[in-house]
């Protein structure tokens, strides 16, 4: 929720980036309007080609800023604008929404798909901040590229879900899940109750992949997505293992009651340093974790939305 004090540098920073951004007003008024689409029962692949340019983006943006794009700095300013830039062409709708954070302001990205129903809401998300350590690539650059590919995958097929579909990017997961715990706080009741269920990448991209580690949640409801995710890996050959909430994100949305899955490919000797930069990424793990995201996000967005996963 925004703070009543005066907008910080960063705030200024982040308007600058989203101005140097904005797109014609044409597109803002199809953005309302939505598109006309046509269903589309078949989840569509995609390749690394297709996912590891957003990659590329968020380090170049790193490299212009002083090596990262952390919580407070114009390295996340200019993240967050990619981001939106590239949904806002695709037709998504989009909302920043500001927290306050350690005398910074920080921002949640929200793009929703037109369509669907919206009291039965499937929400993905990554959060999009790196460690002031480094760029953060596969922590989590890795998690907000498979997340966007997938948004402008549901664009591209013109996809007619049964339930409403929304992405977000999360400020300030680094400094303690403070975007998304700040986001499901200020959720109304009606508006937590319509998210049947939240799915969430963290480190999406690791080298030397031993197994992906998905996101059981035993209390809320989530197990069905939990399951799903273990279904996708396993039938290509994959192994998993099952970890808790309280890994990533996935905290915030399960302390509040939502449903929720998610996975990780694991944790790179580069984590939270200098070195989490483009070549901590491995293509094809980058690519198998954008389409299992792609896998299940068809799943249940074609899937009937009369009742919670």
């Amino acid at each position: 929720m925004p703070s009543s004090r005066p907008v910080s540098l960063t705030a200024r920073a982040l308007g600058a980036a989203l101005l140097l951004s904005t797109v014609p007003a044409v597109a803002a008024t199809a953005a309302t309007q939505g598109p006309s689409p046509v269903a589309s029962a078949a989840a569509p692949t995609v390749t690394a080609a297709e996912v590891m340019p957003h990659l590329q983006a968020l380090q170049r943006i790193a490299d212009h800023n002083g090596g990262n794009r952390a919580h407070g700095t114009r390295g996340y300013a200019e993240s967050v604008a990619y981001v939106k830039r590239a949904l806002d062409r695709a037709g998504f709708q989009t909302q920043l929404r500001r927290f306050s954070h350690d005398g910074k302001d920080g921002y949640n990205l929200v793009a929703d798909w037109p369509g669907g129903d919206p009291n039965h809401v499937l929400l993905s998300g990554a959060h999009l901040d790196s460690v002031p350590m480094g760029p953060g690539i596969n922590d989590n650059g890795s998690g907000s590229a498979a997340v966007l590919t997938t948004a402008l995958q549901v664009a591209k097929a013109g996809l007619k879900p049964e339930r409403h579909l929304r992405f977000a990017w999360w400020g300030a997961e680094e400094a303690g899940l403070v975007g998304s715990a700040d986001y499901v706080k200020n959720l109304s009741a009606d508006d937590r109750k319509a998210i049947d269920l939240y799915l969430n990448l963290d480190q999406a991209g690791s080298k030397n992949l031993q197994q992906y580690l998905v996101v059981k949640d035993e209390k809320n409801g989530g197990a069905a997505a939990f399951k799903a995710f273990e279904n996708w890996f396993g039938s290509r050959g994959f192994a998993t293992f099952d970890i808790p909430l309280d890994s990533s994100d996935t905290e915030s949305f399960g302390k509040a009651g939502i449903p929720t899955s998610g996975f990780s490919s694991g944790v790179s000797d580069c984590l939270h340093s200098a070195c989490d930069d483009l070549a901590n990424v491995d293509p094809a793990t980058q690519a198998t974790s954008t389409n299992a995201l792609i896998g299940v996000v068809w799943q249940y967005a074609t899937a009937s939305a009369t009742a919670r996963p």
